[in-house]
């Protein structure tokens, strides 16, 4: 097949990579001049993981990521847990967008893949690419990777109240575990949080993505407060951050990200397939956006593998159905507990749901949730050899 995939990230690379090794001939088109990843820090579940070692570039992954043993939260003013979920047996992966982007990137390299940059992809019909200056095609299959701005999707997603600023700074000094994900909340209307993301790659400095959690439409508020006033109301709800935040010295270290929430109910088309966020969009929550991806590059591959006459996309959006839609529901219900103005859904959460998540067998039912197995990720292609 002559494939062509819109967008160098996460989905396309993996995708160009996968496909590449079915023996199909892949170019990818990227908008940037020299394709670059966006963004700062973010974890690699279990399930995304088994997607890089199909791929053969698990364990470089894994030697600049930082293992990932437990996430913890607790409640500012009481000091009390209220999000306790650790790993076991296989530990979570934190790593930087720039070097999960780098793994993935060689990877592609290694195969006959053209990646096409300066191409912004305007349109798509009949297998033909339309960029800004030129079309290009026609192809067996577009795959439309270019996520959350797609142009070439149709889905009509739901804004999200609640977004967050992500900046990367040094492992400092402190008594934070380096193989942890730390949050602090006061109710659900703040919300701190550190994740340890190994190093970059060329350098040997440990790092660590902060967040603070902001109203979507929050962003200016927060510059005209001023980087002193946030410091000191971050350090105020936790102490611990203190040598994080003292890093943060001009607001254009922190990056504005704002979500957005919905499903396309049939993720391809004629000669078009959808994947990642062009495909099913949700909150950050529960650390699964960049293993849907991966994910529904493999299941992808695996259709167009395994189809044996079956319509491969139909049988691509099979596969993925129930796993992204239980995945969306947990997260239109979990995220409103963490990120929202609610006062009352903060109590539920801290008397309520935090108690019942340490009684078997509700941890073994949330660490499955995190690491992405709930279901099985591929559906019935799981179980073809």
């Amino acid at each position: 097949m002559r494939i062509g995939i819109a967008g160098a990230g996460i989905g396309g690379l993996a995708a160009a990579a996968l496909l590449a090794d079915l023996g199909s001939e892949v170019r990818v088109f990227d908008q940037f001049d020299a394709p670059r990843p966006v963004g700062s820090g973010l974890v690699i579940q279990p399930v995304g993981q088994m997607v890089l070692d199909r791929i053969g570039c698990g364990d470089a992954a894994r030697a600049l990521g930082a293992p990932l043993v437990r996430m913890l939260g607790h409640e500012a003013d009481s000091g009390r847990r209220v999000l306790d979920v650790s790993y076991a047996p296989k530990s979570g992966l934190a790593i930087h967008r720039a070097s999960l982007f780098r793994v993935l990137w060689d990877a592609v390299a290694a195969r006959s893949v053209r990646v096409v940059p300066s191409a912004k992809v305007m349109g798509a019909a009949d297998g033909v690419l339309q960029l800004m200056d030129r079309r290009e095609g026609p192809f067996d299959l577009i795959v439309d990777a270019t996520g959350a701005h797609s142009m070439l999707s149709p889905l009509q997603s739901r804004p999200l109240p609640y977004g967050a600023i992500w900046g990367t700074v040094d492992w400092p000094v402190t008594d934070l575990p380096a193989d942890q994900l730390r949050q602090t909340y006061r109710r659900a209307d703040r919300m701190i949080g550190v994740l340890p993301i190994g190093r970059l790659p060329g350098e040997d400095v440990q790092k660590a993505a902060v967040f603070w959690s902001m109203p979507a439409d929050g962003h200016a508020a927060w510059l005209g407060l001023g980087l002193e006033a946030w410091s000191e109301e971050a350090v105020r709800l936790w102490p611990a951050f203190a040598p994080f935040a003292e890093q943060i010295t001009d607001p254009s270290q922190m990056t504005m990200a704002r979500y957005s929430h919905g499903t396309l109910a049939r993720p391809y088309g004629d000669r078009i397939v959808q994947i990642g966020d062009a495909a099913h969009r949700a909150s950050p929550q529960l650390g699964q956006g960049a293993n849907m991806a991966l994910l529904d590059a493999l299941a992808l591959a695996e259709a167009l593998r395994q189809a044996s006459g079956q319509e491969p996309l139909a049988l691509y959006a099979q596969a993925r159905r129930w796993h992204v839609r239980t995945y969306q529901a947990f997260s239109v219900a979990f995220t409103p507990q963490y990120q929202s103005d609610s006062r009352f859904l903060p109590l539920l959460r801290d008397r309520f749901l935090f108690p019942l998540s340490q009684i078997l067998p509700v941890p073994r039912i949330l660490r499955s949730l995190v690491s992405g197995t709930l279901l099985p990720p591929l559906g019935s292609l799981d179980r073809e050899p």
